[in-house]
């Protein structure tokens, strides 16, 4: 906190649907569910958003992943722990806006940071046995507007 305004990352996320109307979800390597995107670098300041959504998609899906970003459509607010080293932890925020997309073609290939990924159909899925926090609330109001 500065000045007692809060601090947050910013990220970008990526509900990606291919043609049956699901949305990729993807597993990290430490066992965590999340939506393809991720966090803004320091020179991501003067980048468009649709340029670090490009950028993000390529890390985590592979460059031969062709889809066609849509506007944002949730915007999410999460917070959680991440590691400083020797074991010691800190609570972070992120603030995340949520894209829709539609997959048109290409192979995935996870990136080195995700190791599984399911299709989900937004009428049969379960978020809660997926998600938490600020990423399941998201994660809900995108299905709740696919409605």
């Amino acid at each position: 906190m500065i000045n007692g305004k809060d601090l947050y990352f910013v990220a970008v996320k990526v509900f990606l649907e291919n043609e049956k109307g699901e949305f990729l979800i993807i597993k990290d390597r430490f066992g965590c569910w999340d939506i393809p995107g991720g966090r803004l670098r320091p020179e991501d300041f003067n980048v468009s958003l649709d340029d670090v959504v490009d950028r993000k998609m390529k890390e985590e899906l592979g460059s031969a992943v062709v889809y066609e970003l849509g506007e944002p459509v949730v915007h999410m607010r999460h917070e959680r722990n991440e590691t400083l080293g020797e074991g010691e932890t800190t609570p972070v925020r992120i603030f995340a806006v949520g894209y829709s997309a539609s997959y048109i073609s290409g192979d995935i290939e996870m990136g080195g940071n995700h190791e599984e990924l399911e299709w989900v159909d937004p009428k049969e899925f379960e978020p809660e046995k997926y998600f938490t926090g600020g990423w399941l609330k998201g994660v809900e109001e995108y299905i709740e507007e696919k409605k």
